[in-house]
């Protein structure tokens, strides 16, 4: 049945033609499966900066996740802490508790309440912008660490388009030598390959590598504003503790001698005493 198909074919179809035919189905009867390791090595040598792009996006991606985490910011459990010790007025006490701690609030605290203890004669208005600059650089600190994954997303494209032009160059410089009679036997289809291979990996880096930034960016853009008005919260108690007298530096005899001291009597003149001639 073939046999009587390739007849007809022939006598229809010029030879060339039909000798295209025929190595198209031998090679789709006898082709195998291309490995993937076969395609990254066809890719040329800008594979290797590509490979490198994908092992630091997804090392990245895992630190991220594991520590761009509320808790890692600012946490209930230090809150409190901090409250119940600005409450007793045990400063240097919540300086050793915050030096301890290893999220942003608690380096804001540690910073504004060390600059307190040392500069007792400031101003509140000083602590106030110590802390918010400790604050700003906290925040400045947690919106640097992701931009390194959108830099790998806007490499990774162009390292990918460098492929591409490398492998038409080569293809081009093939066509170039001439004395070829096909696409294929010039080594064009190979250099053709090697650029969308290239580009391909490119943007498969890039763009899961663009997604992860902003869904991190989204998430240090919340905790940022939390690190806000945590720090907000711990200025206002420090001030109304600062503002509110201390009735401990009162011994107890003072506190009755001011409290409950009875006022002492006005000494009576000579026209105020009692006349005892009466009596």
């Amino acid at each position: 049945m073939n046999c009587r198909l390739l007849t007809i074919a022939g006598a229809l179809l010029p030879a060339s033609i039909l000798s295209a035919v025929e190595a198209g189905a031998a090679s789709a009867g006898g082709s195998q499966q291309v490995d993937f390791l076969n395609i990254v090595a066809a890719g040329g040598i800008m594979m290797y900066p590509l490979a490198l792009l994908s092992v630091a996006g997804v090392v990245l991606v895992l630190l991220y996740l594991l520590t761009i985490r509320r808790n890692a910011v600012v946490s209930d459990r230090f809150m409190n802490a901090a409250e119940a010790m600005i409450r007793k007025r045990d400063y240097l006490g919540l300086i050793a508790y915050s030096h301890r701690q290893n999220e942003c609030m608690a380096r804001v605290t540690q910073k504004m309440l060390d600059f307190f203890t040392k500069n007792p004669i400031a101003s509140f208005a000083d602590v106030r912008e110590v802390a918010e600059a400790e604050g700003s650089r906290q925040a400045g600190l947690l919106s640097s660490r992701i931009t390194y994954l959108a830099d790998i997303g806007s490499i990774a494209p162009m390292v990918g388009l460098l492929g591409t032009v490398l492998g038409m160059i080569k293809s081009f410089l093939l066509i170039a030598e001439g004395d070829t009679h096909g696409v294929h036997q010039m080594g064009m289809a190979s250099g053709v390959a090697e650029a969308l291979i290239t580009t391909a990996a490119g943007l498969m880096i890039g763009i899961p590598a663009l997604v992860f930034y902003s869904l991190f960016r989204g998430r240090v853009q919340k905790y940022i504003a939390e690190l806000e008005a945590a720090a907000t919260h711990i200025m206002a108690l420090l001030h109304a503790q600062v503002e509110r007298p201390s009735t401990a530096s009162y011994t107890p005899a003072q506190r009755s001698r001011e409290d409950y001291a009875m006022p002492t009597p006005l000494p009576l003149g000579a026209d105020q005493r009692p006349d005892l001639h009466g009596i």
